[in-house]
C-alpha cells in the first residue's frame, strides 16, 4: 500500500509540472476516424498509429534501422530444445486511465498471456488472429477445436512469460514488436466489454492516454506521467484532428495550423518542389508499403483470368507516377517492397504484367470481349481520398482508352469501406499494406494466405499457402527467398490475384520547429520527437 501512495504522489507532481509549465503541443491530422483502438480489433494504420501512442508490447523497432530494440521486455533468450522464446520484463511498467486513478497497478507477465490469448479466442473474432498461428495451440483455438490453456503462452512468474512455437521462427522478436503481443488490461476490458476502448474507459500504458475522442472530429492524447520512459517524452498532447481532404489539410498546415502534413495533395507537389520554403520541409523517402488494386475473381467478369490479364496490363504506372503522384515512388509488379526480406524484382525478372496496351487489347479480346464489346460495366472501389480518388480517375481513364470498357468509380469511408471489402469486396478494390514486421512472412503469409483475415481478395490457392508456409519454417535464406520469389510469380503472375502498382515513398511536410524521427516501420513515434520555440 505505501508503495502505491508513493506512486500516486510521484504520478501528482509530475502531472502538476506539466500544468504549471508551458505544454507543448503537436497538431497532427489523422484524416479519418480510426475504425477500432481495441489492439486486438485494429487493422489499419490510422489505428495502429495511435495503438503505437499509448500501448507498449513486449519489443519495440528502431526508427531508424528497424532493430528490435527492448520495450516492455528488457531481454529474451530462444531454447531451441523447446522452441520456446522466454521475454523478462521490466517492473516499472503501470496501467494508467486518463483520470489517473489506476495508476500504481503494475503490467504483468499474466497481462501479456491474457492480451495474446484474448486475441486468439473466437469470440474475439479478430482478423490478425491467423499471424499468431505459429504460436503452439493457436491455432486450434482461435478455430474453436482447442482450448486456451494448450496456447504455447505462459506467464511464468509476474516478470516473466514463455511463448512456445510449432517451429524455430527466427523472426519472432519482430513479431513480439507488435500490438498483437501487446497486455491488455483485463478489468477495463471485462468491466466496459465493447465501450473499453472509449476516453472515459480505457486503460493503456504507453507513452501517451486517451484525453479525448469525439468521434469524427477529433481525437486528443496527452502525455503518461505514469510511463516507465516519460522523461525522454517531450511533446504534452498531440491533437489529432480528422480532415479527409488532402487540399484541406494542406491549406491548414500552410496556415500553421497542422505541424505536419503527412498527405501533401498531388496537385500541390509541384509546387512544394519548387516553393523555397515548402520544399525545405518537405521529406521523400522510400516506405515499406505498397499499392494494389484487389480483383474480386469471385464475380464476373473478373472471374475470367484473361480480363485480370488485361486489367493488369492496361495500369501504366510509370506515368501514373510521373504525372499524378510526383513522389519518386517505384512501379510494382510484385507485392513485397524493396527493404523486406522476400523482395524479388518484377520489373527485372519479367514477373507480373508491364504495361502493354497491344497485349492487353489481346487478353480481353481472347477473354470474347473484342475491343471492350459486349464487356459489362465494372466497378472500381476507393475509401474516401483526393489522392485515392486521382489515381483511380487515372487508371479507370486508362482502362477505358485502352480496352473500349466502362468503369464506374465509387467511393466509402475508411470504416464502412474495410468492412465491405472483408464481407463482399466490389469487382476491383484500392489497398495498400505497409509492413508490420520486416520480412516477407508479413507480406506473404500474413496477407494473401487462404486463412488470413487480410485477405480480401479470397484468393486460395493451395499451392501459394504451400509455398509459403514452407517459406515460413525454412531456416536456409536462400531458400527462403526462392520460395518467396515462387510465391510471387504464382500470386502476381500465374493467377493475377491482385494488380501491385507501386512501391510508397514517404512525402511528408514537418515545419522547422518540430523535431521528429521518421519511423521505417509501425507508424510514426511521437514519445521521441519534440517541439521548439516557435
Amino acid at each position: 500500500m505505501k508503495k502505491l501512495w508513493l506512486f500516486a504522489l510521484v504520478v501528482a507532481l509530475l502531472a502538476g509540472v506539466v500544468v504549471a509549465g508551458q505544454a507543448k503541443t503537436l497538431h497532427w491530422n489523422l484524416a479519418t476516424e480510426p475504425p477500432s483502438l481495441d489492439p486486438s480489433l485494429a487493422t489499419d494504420t490510422t489505428s495502429h498509429q495511435i495503438l503505437k501512442a499509448m500501448f507498449i508490447s513486449l519489443c519495440q523497432f528502431d526508427d531508424a534501422t528497424m532493430a528490435v530494440l527492448p520495450d516492455l521486455a528488457t531481454s529474451w533468450e530462444f531454447d531451441a530444445a523447446t522452441v520456446t522464446w522466454t521475454f523478462h520484463l521490466r517492473s516499472d511498467v503501470y496501467w494508467t486511465d486518463r483520470n489517473w486513478t489506476l495508476s500504481g497497478i503494475p503490467v504483468t507477465a499474466g497481462d501479456v498471456e491474457y492480451g495474446i490469448k484474448r486475441l486468439l479466442a473466437p469470440e474475439t473474432a479478430s482478423e490478425y488472429a491467423y499471424v499468431l498461428y505459429l504460436i503452439k495451440g493457436a491455432e486450434a483455438y482461435n478455430t474453436g477445436v482447442g482450448s486456451a490453456d494448450d496456447v504455447g503462452v505462459k506467464a511464468l512468474d509476474n516478470h516473466t512469460v514463455a511463448i512456445t512455437l510449432n517451429f524455430p521462427a527466427g523472426y519472432f522478436p519482430t513479431m513480439a514488436a507488435l500490438w498483437l503481443c501487446a497486455p491488455l488490461p483485463q478489468v477495463a476490458i471485462e468491466r466496459y466489454g465493447d465501450k473499453w476502448t472509449e476516453a472515459a474507459n480505457i486503460v493503456t500504458n504507453g507513452p501517451y492516454v486517451l484525453g479525448e475522442w469525439v468521434h469524427e472530429d477529433h481525437l486528443v492524447l496527452v502525455k503518461n506521467v505514469a510511463y516507465y520512459d516519460v522523461a525522454s517524452v517531450k511533446i504534452d498532447e498531440v491533437y489529432c484532428t480528422m480532415v479527409n481532404e488532402a487540399s484541406t489539410a494542406m491549406a491548414m498546415y500552410e496556415a500553421g495550423v497542422l505541424d505536419v502534413d503527412d498527405t501533401p495533395p498531388l496537385e500541390d507537389m509541384d509546387r512544394i518542389k519548387s516553393d523555397p520554403v515548402l520544399s525545405l520541409e518537405l521529406q521523400q523517402a522510400p516506405r515499406l508499403c505498397t499499392y494494389r488494386y484487389g480483383l474480386n475473381s469471385a464475380k464476373p467478369p473478373l472471374d475470367n483470368i484473361l480480363v485480370r490479364k488485361a486489367l493488369a496490363s492496361s495500369v501504366d504506372r510509370q506515368s501514373l507516377i510521373d504525372y499524378v503522384l510526383k513522389g519518386n515512388q517505384k512501379p510494382a509488379q510484385t507485392w513485397t517492397p524493396p527493404g523486406i526480406f522476400g523482395y524479388v524484382d518484377g520489373v527485372s525478372l519479367g514477373i507480373g504484367y508491364p504495361y502493354d496496351p497491344e497485349a492487353a487489347k489481346q487478353y480481353l479480346a481472347d477473354a470474347g470481349y473484342p475491343g471492350g464489346v459486349g464487356f459489362p460495366e465494372v466497378t472500381l472501389m476507393v475509401n474516401t481520398s483526393q489522392a485515392h480518388m486521382k489515381i483511380a480517375q487515372f487508371i479507370g481513364q486508362g482502362w477505358m482508352d485502352t480496352l473500349g470498357i466502362k468503369i464506374n468509380i465509387t467511393n466509402q469511408e475508411w470504416g464502412v469501406y474495410l468492412a465491405t471489402c472483408s464481407a463482399d469486396a466490389p469487382q476491383v478494390f484500392r489497398m495498400g499494406w505497409c509492413a508490420d514486421y520486416p520480412d516477407g512472412n508479413n507480406w506473404m503469409n500474413d496477407v494473401f494466405h487462404s486463412g488470413s483475415g487480410n485477405n480480401y481478395e479470397k484468393y486460395n490457392s493451395p499451392a501459394f499457402d504451400a509455398l509459403v508456409e514452407q517459406a515460413a519454417v525454412e531456416l536456409d535464406p536462400a531458400v527462403r527467398l526462392d520460395l518467396y520469389k515462387q510465391a510471387e510469380i504464382l500470386i502476381c503472375d500465374t493467377d493475377v490475384a491482385f494488380i501491385p502498382i507501386y512501391f510508397y515513398t514517404f512525402n511528408q511536410l514537418t515545419k522547422p520547429y518540430v523535431v521528429r524521427t521518421f519511423a521505417a516501420i509501425g507508424g510514426e513515434s511521437w514519445k521521441n520527437w519534440d517541439i521548439l520555440d516557435h
